[in-house]
């Protein structure tokens, strides 16, 4: 389960990049950007309860979750919920289909991307030295 669960958050990281780092290169919000950032929180939130479920396992076996465990799942939540909002977001400026407002998202999809990043490496890291549950 873990390396389903490692694959499908970089799935995520790999449709969430594509859909930000397009959408700045153009210089203007696009539908199909709008398709990439839910791809990228589908596969997120996928990851996400499979990371946890290995967590709730752990813990079921006695293993006690270390605060790198916790800061993940913290800063994990955050990013989804902030994923969802700049998807809802972004659907509604393409709604409104307004150029100034497509022309300017993606100053918002950064922030959200480097935001997201930040449990993706603690999730990295917790793997490479081993005292996560990631």
């Amino acid at each position: 389960m873990l390396v389903a669960a490692i694959v499908i958050i970089t799935l995520a990281l790999v449709f969430y990049s594509i859909g930000v780092w397009a959408e700045r290169i153009q210089r203007t919000l696009k539908w199909w950007h709008a398709a990439f950032f839910a791809g990228g929180l589908a596969a997120d939130t996928t990851g996400t309860v499979l990371m946890s479920q290995i967590a709730a396992s752990r813990r079921a076996d006695g293993v006690a979750a270390g605060g790198l465990d916790q800061l993940m799942a913290i800063t994990g939540l955050a990013a989804i919920i902030l994923m969802a909002i700049h998807l809802v977001w972004a659907v509604i400026v393409l709604i409104r289909d307004r150029a100034n407002e497509k022309a300017v998202f993606h100053r918002f999809s950064i922030v959200v991307w480097a935001i997201w990043l930040v449990p993706y490496v603690l999730g990295a890291a917790g793997a490479m030295i081993g005292g996560s549950a990631s």
